[in-house]
């Protein structure tokens, strides 16, 4: 087996195509049904947005959602260097974003912070890839 695509299940399909496109800047291409996918580069090979509703329809079994921030996944998204992970930090925020975590320097070496999506999905912002001594 291989790990063939990331979902999210989503409340509202139009709000996060939108924020996923337009704060992300995945290259989403949706027709405004209920389900979209994007190619992803490397080992994950989709990206997929489908909509509750539809899924709780033909699979009754699963009708309990996390409110508020969903602690139980991340979706992440890595940049070439730290002052990257600041920038875009910044940026996703003025876009639309929720705060969750400021860009920090963890003890074990990456630049991290968190945000979340309109839904609750955290999302981390790193990167391992610099000299960290100008960084605080």
């Amino acid at each position: 087996m291989r790990f063939g695509a990331i979902g999210l299940y989503v409340n509202n399909i139009e709000v996060m195509v939108k924020f996923y496109r337009d704060v992300m800047g995945l290259n989403l291409d949706w027709d405004g049904s209920a389900f979209t996918a994007i190619e992803m580069e490397g080992q994950i090979h989709h990206f997929i947005l489908c909509a509750r509703e539809g899924f709780e329809n033909s699979i009754p079994e699963i009708s309990n959602w996390n409110k508020g921030i969903n602690g139980n996944m991340e979706l992440c998204f890595d940049v070439p260097n730290y002052s990257d992970v600041d920038k875009e930090f910044e940026r996703v925020i003025k876009a639309g974003a929720k705060p969750v975590y400021k860009p920090t320097t963890e003890p074990y070496g990456m630049r991290v912070c968190y945000v979340a999506d309109p839904e609750g999905n955290l999302i981390e912002i790193c990167s391992g890839n610099d000299d960290i001594s100008h960084i605080e």
